[in-house]
């Protein structure tokens, strides 16, 4: 696959400006499927996911110092993170966000250059694997560089006071001085004292984020390294939350506990060991889940990057907790992974619990055709004239349609469709607001005829007990062409 032209949208039938955001993904993808069809697409999948858990694991152990908990935790980790295993770009963004907090850890260790260049490796990467999350790369940084500014004294009551002494000075209020100074010892004996024996946030002072700063900063630039245009990873994600797509596409939709147990279940545990006992947590930690928490309530697609960030830490507390009953936990626990019979339970658990996740799939096909319109599609390919028709189409299965070759109105790359990016001329005000058209349209919001006049629509195809498709067969300006189970098309004289 060629991309001749990464600013043009060669699929839909409207001729629009378009920037893909995970071309370098999609190039890849493309190829699998090229060589091995659908079953490279899975297998891909697998292995993608296969190391996403390995990541989790890695990282979690660094986190916790205890590999046995980690391992328990990340299987716990990875059933949360089933719904988002899918063939999409993020599964390779998942990776490189889990990674980056790894990295991020032994930088600071180390300061070993080797870990710097892999920070500076993987924005790039991102960039061009799926651009869209380009800046959330950048958001893991800043509790780092907040517990950094907490810690040292450019932040303390202290920095206030000398400032004043500054000003007696300068006014030449001396007596004024002595009373300060004195603030100043009885203020850093609270803080000594609050350093030795916190009550629950921890604030540790580490010299190497400055230089993690200096590859913050150089990060910054790595933007301008992808073929899809210079500002594009630097505008893109705002561009998206401008519109008005993720007011309507579920997984944008904001979070109610109901919807998620796995994730109310760790919520309830992180508090209880937070409220209920002495264990400690660090300050950019705590900001990492507190931040986090508040993305996941405001969209509950953030719940993936909650459980890939938070559960390392979380798996922390719970190796903290475990280690305050017993100090030799973690040797103990180790020592039942390694020998013969933990081993062996511990596969057998793996070998279970993945054959129960692959049991309901064995004979599921790969694409249902209760969703996908498979029968339809075919028959649009035989008896209609792929050039000329200008077919309506809902959201849902527009992605399947242009498998098949036919050009759409609509499918699931949604950004295309809004006039934040399919402008020509750079103002939202000279682009084609298709996406809100259609949901307009199914959802008879508004006149679907006025529509369909703006669009020039010859043919439509919808779910066949969709309310608009009830509503063409009472319209005498709609003939019925084709009907199975699941689909119907229409043809609009």
């Amino acid at each position: 696959m060629v991309f001749g032209n990464l600013t043009e949208d060669p699929f839909s039938w409207h001729d629009l400006s378009y920037t893909f955001p995970h071309w370098l993904y999609d190039l890849g993808i493309y190829n699998v499927y090229n060589l091995f069809g659908w079953n490279g697409l899975y297998a891909s999948t697998l292995v993608l996911a296969s190391i996403l858990g390995l990541s989790i694991y890695f990282t979690s152990s660094k986190f916790s110092k205890n590999p046995g908990l980690s391992l328990i935790f990340t299987l716990i980790a990875m059933y949360v993170m089933k719904p988002y295993l899918a063939v999409r770009a993020q599964l390779v963004t998942f990776i490189l966000f889990v990674l980056t907090i790894y990295f991020i850890e032994k930088f600071l260790e180390s300061k070993k250059l080797k870990y710097g260049l892999v920070l500076l490796v993987i924005p790039i990467l991102i960039a061009n694997l799926h651009l869209a999350v380009w800046p959330f790369y950048f958001v893991l940084f800043l509790p780092y560089f907040a517990e950094y500014l907490l810690s040292s004294n450019l932040f303390s009551f202290n920095t206030i006071i000398k400032m004043k002494i500054l000003f007696y000075k300068f006014i030449g209020k001396n007596e004024k001085i002595d009373e300060l100074n004195e603030k100043i010892e009885k203020n850093n004996i609270i803080r000594e004292k609050s350093k030795k024996n916190p009550y629950k946030l921890e604030i540790k002072k580490i010299d190497n984020v400055k230089y993690l700063l200096l590859i913050f900063l150089i990060a910054i630039f790595t933007g301008l390294l992808t073929p899809t245009g210079a500002s594009t990873p630097y505008t893109y994600l705002y561009k998206t939350f401008i519109g008005n797509s993720t007011s309507v596409i579920n997984e944008h939709l904001p979070l109610t506990l109901v919807q998620s147990p796995e994730f109310c279940f760790t919520l309830i545990v992180c508090f209880a060991i937070l409220i209920f006992t002495d264990i400690k947590i660090r300050l950019k930690d705590f900001l990492f889940f507190a931040g986090l928490l508040y993305l996941s309530f405001k969209t509950k697609r953030q719940i993936s990057m909650f459980t890939l960030i938070c559960y390392p830490i979380f798996i922390k507390l719970i190796a903290n907790l475990f280690e305050r009953q017993d100090k030799k936990f973690a040797e103990k626990l180790m020592k039942f992974f390694t020998n013969w019979f933990g081993a062996t339970v511990t596969l057998g658990f793996i070998i279970i619990l993945g054959l129960y996740l692959y049991k309901p799939q064995v004979n599921s096909k790969y694409i249902n055709d209760t969703q996908y319109p498979v029968e339809a599609s075919k028959w649009i390919k035989e008896n209609l004239n792929l050039d000329e028709i200008r077919l309506f189409n809902e959201y849902n299965y527009g992605s399947y349609l242009l498998y098949e070759g036919i050009p759409v109105m609509i499918d699931s790359r949604c950004d295309l469709y809004t006039p934040e990016f399919n402008t020509k001329t750079g103002n939202p005000e000279d682009g084609t607001d298709i996406f809100m058209d259609v949901q307009n349209v199914v959802t008879l919001s508004k006149g679907y005829e006025k529509i369909f006049e703006k669009y020039d629509i010859t043919h439509v195809i919808l779910y066949k007990n969709a309310k608009l498709a009830v509503q063409l067969k009472r319209d005498s300006k709609y003939n019925k062409l084709y009907q199975d189970d699941y689909f119907i098309i229409f043809e609009r004289r």
